[in-house]
């Protein structure tokens, strides 16, 4: 367990290490204010789309961004990363992505491999809870 500034993180030595940049457990204070947003896809305002998962998840990541922005957040107060991709092949270049979106206290994450999303061209979609802490 550690901690910071009001979060505190669990890795149980009983439970197996994390396979990357997360935490298995991760607590925030009563009181934080918590912001939830819908999962976020590779699709730009002008409706392009990247062929690679790495630029799509790129563009997911500046989507979330601008959402924490806007709540007055950032990834600092990231606690939690649901992605889902499409190929198994792609999670180590969406893993690379989401590493340089996260803040120094890594979120707990979960990452799926999915039959697809609502288009087929689209190869990734990220959701986060944050919390910030007052």
């Amino acid at each position: 367990m550690s901690s910071d500034p009001g979060k505190r993180t669990f890795n149980p030595t009983s439970v197996r290490a994390p396979f990357g940049a997360y935490n298995h457990g991760l607590q925030v204070p009563p009181g934080a204010s918590l912001l939830v947003t819908s999962g976020q896809l590779g699709i730009r305002p002008d409706d392009t789309i990247p062929a690679d998962v790495t630029g799509q998840a790129e563009i997911c990541f500046e989507a979330i961004g601008a959402i924490l922005r806007e709540a007055d957040m950032s990834f600092e107060d990231v606690i939690r990363i649901s992605g889902f991709v499409t190929r198994r092949e792609d999670f180590a270049d969406y893993m690379a992505v989401r590493d340089r979106y996260t803040g120094s206290i890594k979120p707990v994450s979960t990452l799926l491999v999915v039959g697809g999303f609502t288009r087929a061209e689209f190869l990734v979609e990220v959701e986060v809870t944050a919390a910030k802490i007052f």
